[in-house]
């Protein structure tokens, strides 16, 4: 289309310059227009849920929609999501705890509910692919999608669908999104933080460098504290400055990440939107509410993550090869420790036989530790997973044990049996828990 069009989030309306009263729409005078004159060539989505924990808990506790609420664990941990109006003081997302109380001392906390959140996310995802079978989740909060050719199916174009979809999660599942268009995966992502929440950015072919010239380097993906630092050093902060250099210079400096780096700086980004993306691993961790330097305060807690982690595997259909201890110490230095197995396992004693002598090498009894986790990679399917084991009957026993505390959990909850080690886990320690993860 020669003239710019406007489409609008709140009706769908769509309409020119000429025919909007001002800067709102014609059909209901909502303020709320996409305005772009490329709008319906561009198919390359993101859709990501506005504070997207808080929301789901405002949502489901109406009294809390004015006041400031985090979502995170306790005094220890860190802010999993803060709510726009607990942002104003300045929350944000993996924010300390301590901090954001600081910072906003009347906040609601409210510890996170995954296994509600997982649910409220498969809603979402569920009316995404009813547009497009092209859906890559990125998290539980995000996903691209690539609306190309589905114009024919629906009947209307993408950002149109776009839009309806937006609506339909605000009307139908009761939280919000916001929503970026563009010609790749880089731009749509960065356009959908462009005017949240309840947003609708564009950004097109024509535009792409002058939009991105201002901006800081880290609005590139990958580019995080380190890189960042490096690259100021050098005098460069912002994409401007980084197009100064270049492609042989950059890989010089930075490797691999320089080509990145050049080609992302130009808006150039090849990558097709991948419906499935298996995890390459599965964690669960832990801020303790006091720093613990000794083994037999820390086994319990260790005992509790592992089973937290082979609910997370059996619900995912997921068992891992590899066993991986993470621990921080009081200073916050990160220790990772690894364990390969004779054989994939979900099993949550199988984890804790493998975790735990990792963990009484990195016990001293000087060093403390303020954070531990354990979780699995190189991942595959639970059926090539724990096998009989004619030799050591004592594992057979435990399996079967497990097995049965399954069975249990799947009929009346999680928490309808527990061994008395991870009882003494929540006494001793009093761990806050943070949710399992996917990488």
């Amino acid at each position: 289309m020669a003239a710019t069009t406007s489409l609008c989030q709140d009706c769908g309306h769509r309409g020119t310059p000429d025919g909007d009263r001002g800067r709102r729409c014609a059909a209901c005078g909502s303020p709320r227009l996409v305005r772009h004159d490329k709008l319906d060539t561009l198919a390359i989505a993101h859709l990501d849920c506005d504070a997207f924990y808080a929301a789901v808990e405002k949502r489901d506790d109406p009294s809390l929609e004015p006041r400031p609420v985090i979502v995170g664990g306790g005094r220890r941990g860190v802010v999993a999501t803060a709510c726009y109006v607990a942002r104003t003081y300045g929350v944000h997302s993996a924010m300390p705890m301590f901090k954001a109380l600081k910072a906003c001392p009347h906040a609601v906390v409210i510890r996170p509910d995954m296994a509600k959140y997982a649910a409220v996310s498969a809603q979402i995802r569920a009316l995404m692919t009813a547009l497009t079978p092209a859906v890559e989740p990125l998290s539980i909060d995000e996903a691209f999608l690539d609306l190309s050719g589905t114009e024919r199916l629906h009947g209307r174009p993408p950002a149109d669908m776009l839009v309806a979809l937006q609506r339909r999660i605000e009307d139908e599942v009761g939280v919000t999104a916001s929503i970026g268009l563009s010609h790749n995966k880089f731009l749509a992502k960065l356009a959908s933080d462009f005017r949240k929440p309840r947003g609708f950015a564009v950004i097109g072919r024509a535009e792409t460098r002058d939009v991105l010239a201002p901006l800081p380097v880290s609005a590139i993906w990958g580019v995080g504290r380190a890189l960042r630092a490096k690259l100021a050093a050098d005098g460069i902060r912002t994409i401007a400055d980084l197009r100064a250099l270049d492609e042989a210079t950059l890989m010089r400096r930075h490797g691999v990440m320089g080509r990145r780096l050049y080609r992302l700086a130009r808006g150039e980004d090849a990558r097709s939107v991948t419906p499935e993306r298996a995890p390459k691993s599965v964690s669960s961790e832990t801020t303790l509410a006091r720093d613990l330097a000794h083994l037999d305060a820390l086994e319990p807690v260790l005992w509790t993550q592992c089973e937290r982690l082979s609910t997370a595997l059996k619900r995912k259909r997921l068992a891992g090869g590899t066993v991986v201890l993470k621990l921080k110490t009081a200073d916050h230095r990160l220790r990772t420790r690894s364990h390969a197995l004779d054989e994939p396992t979900q099993l949550a004693h199988r984890l804790y036989d493998a975790a735990r002598p990792l963990l009484a090498q990195a016990c001293d009894g000087r060093t403390a530790f303020r954070l531990i986790g354990v979780g699995v990679d190189h991942l595959g399917p639970p059926d090539r997973a724990d096998g009989p084991d004619l030799i050591d009957a004592e594992r057979a026993k435990r399996t079967e044990v497990e097995r049965a505390m399954d069975s249990l959990r799947s009929r009346f909850g999680d928490g309808a049996v527990r061994l008395g080690r991870a009882l003494t886990a929540r006494g001793a320690a009093g761990s806050d828990p943070d949710p399992p993860e996917n990488s």
